[in-house]
This record gives structure tokens, C-alpha cells and sequence, in this order.
């Protein structure tokens, strides 16, 4: 396998990706200068060693940013501890916090479920999750939990599961369950809803 097939397989296992669009990238990369290609191999390398992952959130962020092991969201005393997201992705994270409408706690999962996989709590952090509401609970910080997963049908699967195997935790400590209202249109990635819609789906949570 020579270089082109390599890096063509490699691209294709980015999200969302497939080969033709690999393939486009490959040739893209060989009609750059040499200039841009280093910096391209430069910042790939770097990329773990300059990124830290929350410990609380789970998020990834710049290590630049200072020692801390929290990221600047979770290292914020003003944030409503009452309140906590859970999304599936950074992006996700991303998304929602750039609307200025939730000032609450973020848990990333690092994925979703999709319908009929057989080891689902390998796909997700649900231990991590499971942790973050014993010890919020047991402090009796925590209220509320808004699921604000994608509204198409591996989102809605991710939700249910995550109602069911949490459940016992938030009768114990009565933390409330919300889910994003439908002013997230069906179908719809959480990465992709603009702001208006994100703010709305918020406020419309059930």
C-alpha cells in the first residue's frame, strides 16, 4: 500500500468522512507547499502533548491555559452547580456554551449510543457520569440533569439509555431529569443547531 492508499484510509476513519472526500484531501495536501505541509505535521504532533481533558467535564483544552486539571467552564465558581449538561461530543459543548444561555455544569460523554449495539457503556463515559452524580449528589449540589443529546434517533437512543441506567442514582438523591425541547428540529446534530435554536430548545427543556 503506498502513501496516497495509506493516508486515504486514514482520513476515511475521520468522523463523517468518506473516501472520495479522503482521497480530496490527500491530493489537496500534495498541491500545498512544503511550508504548509510541516506546520500540518507539526501540529499533529503537538496536538495531545498541548491538550489537557478535564477532570471534571471531560473535555478536551489548551494546556496554555494554566496548571489547572479543570478547564476554564468547570474551574469558574459562578457557574449554577445545580445544573448539569450532558452532551455528546466537544463540539457539542462548544456549540451550546457559545450561545451565553446556560450557566450551569457540562459532562462530556465522548460519544453516543447507536440503536442495537450490544456493549453500549463502552461506547460512552457512563461510569464517569455515574461518579459525577454520586459525588454531586451526596453533596447535594446538584438538581437538575438536562440530556441535551442530538434529535435523531442514535441522540434519542443515547437519552434512553441513559434515563434507565441512571435512574436509581437520581431517585436516591431526587435530581431531576430534563431532556432539550423541539425547538431542536428532528434529525438534527447538536453540532450543527445554530444559536436561536440551542437557546430555544433550552428554555422549551422538559
Amino acid at each position: 500500500m503506498d502513501s496516497i492508499q495509506k493516508l486515504t484510509r486514514l482520513f476515511s476513519d475521520l468522523p463523517g468522512i468518506g473516501p472520495r472526500q479522503a482521497k480530496r484531501f490527500v491530493y489537496f495536501l500534495l498541491t500545498r507547499n512544503g511550508t504548509y505541509v510541516d506546520e500540518l505535521i507539526t501540529l499533529l504532533k503537538n496536538l495531545k502533548k498541548e491538550t489537557s481533558l478535564c477532570s471534571f467535564c471531560f473535555r478536551y483544552f489548551p494546556k496554555n491555559v494554566g496548571p489547572s486539571l479543570l478547564c476554564p467552564v468547570c474551574a469558574n465558581p459562578h457557574r449554577n452547580e445545580t445544573l448539569l449538561m450532558v452532551v455528546s461530543r466537544d463540539v457539542d459543548f462548544e456549540n451550546m456554551e457559545k450561545t451565553g444561555a446556560y450557566d450551569g455544569r457540562y459532562f462530556i460523554l465522548g460519544g453516543s449510543v447507536p440503536i442495537l449495539e450490544k456493549e453500549p457503556e463502552k461506547k460512552i463515559r457512563l461510569v464517569e457520569l455515574k461518579k459525577t452524580i454520586e459525588t454531586k449528589g451526596k453533596a447535594g449540589t446538584l438538581k437538575e440533569i438536562i440530556l441535551a443529546m442530538s434529535a435523531n434517533p442514535e441522540g434519542e437512543n443515547t437519552g434512553d439509555y441513559l434515563k434507565e441506567e441512571t435512574s436509581e442514582l437520581l431517585k436516591k438523591y431526587n435530581i431531576k431529569t430534563s431532556l432539550l425541547g423541539r425547538g431542536l428540529s428532528t434529525g438534527a446534530e447538536l453540532e450543527y443547531a445554530d444559536g436561536e435554536t440551542l437557546t430555544n430548545a433550552l428554555k422549551n427543556r422538559q
